[in-house]
């Protein structure tokens, strides 16, 4: 779909894009190509696209894999989407909020599953992490997302970007490259800087389901105030004993700062905290 098909559609239908929805379209093929190629995508993949828009990216992703399952929250856009791809297949369309969606507790199984989006910046981070977080997690995520999103999805310990949002997708996930897009391959251009993030499902997984939601509760605790000392932090939850002994066992030291720590340390504490006593206090 080029920039001048797009217009017509919306000029069309007197559609005005919602700034906050997000609507920022991807129209630029070399750059939707290249997304479509982060996922490498197999005929029999399964794919969800959370926010198709007017779909430049369904159309690759239709012919790139086995089906597409859209999530678009926008009512006058799943008018055009159902249109647009009338009588296809292997393209199933969802009116709904996505976010609100994945929340609603229903039990979804999104093994063997890839996402690849151009997500809603407002909403992207929570999206991603409640893939991510889910029992049966999609295979890949590939998310165009504000690049500083981006930044914090991949940075490492000790960085200006690592933080809560890091740990808790690298815990899962591999981060396996990302690259940048210009404003000018949207319409509307968007006033953020935009990049493209690729995330490969760690195989075999560090921790199960159980030592995942200590993990989570760990970091989220650690880095409630990320410049202090985390091991001050913790005390509200474990012994000061318990804890101590985990920091020896993960090589912590006992003033370090959540921001300080790598994913395999936090990894290490939370095996040693699962395997040792249960949180002291709720």
């Amino acid at each position: 779909m080029t920039l001048t098909e797009m217009r017509q559609w919306l000029d069309g239908r007197g559609i005005q894009l919602t700034r906050s929805l997000g609507q920022n379209f991807l129209h630029d093929g070399n750059q939707l190509r290249r997304i479509v190629a982060a996922a490498d995508l197999q005929s029999g993949d399964r794919v969800l696209e959370i926010g198709p828009g007017l779909g430049p990216l369904t159309e690759l992703l239709l012919k790139n894999s086995g089906s597409v399952l859209a999530v678009e929250k926008d009512l006058r856009l799943v008018e055009v989407l159902r249109e647009r791809f009338a009588g296809e297949p292997h393209f199933e369309l969802l009116h709904a909020d996505a976010l609100e969606w994945l929340k609603d507790g229903a039990p979804r199984d999104w093994t063997g599953w890839k996402l690849v989006s151009n997500l809603p910046y407002s909403v992207g981070s929570p999206i991603l992490v409640e893939l991510a977080l889910t029992e049966h997690a999609p295979d890949r995520l590939v998310a165009t997302l504000q690049r500083e999103v981006v930044q914090r999805i991949t940075a490492g310990p000790g960085t200006e970007h690592y933080g809560l949002l890091s740990l808790l997708l690298q815990m899962r996930y591999d981060p396996a490259g990302s690259f940048s897009i210009p404003a000018g391959c949207f319409f509307p251009a968007p006033d953020v800087e935009s990049a493209c993030v690729t995330l490969k499902r760690r195989a075999p997984e560090a921790l199960d389901a159980a030592g995942r939601t200590l993990f989570v509760r760990l970091v989220k605790l650690g880095f409630s105030q990320r410049r202090k000392m985390m091991l001050k932090q913790l005390r509200t939850a474990w012994s000061e004993e318990s804890l101590l002994a985990g920091f020896a066992v993960a090589g912590i030291a006992p003033t370090a700062r959540a921001e300080e720590i790598g994913l395999d340390r936090f990894v290490t504490l939370t095996r040693h905290l699962a395997a040792s006593n249960p949180p002291s206090r709720v």
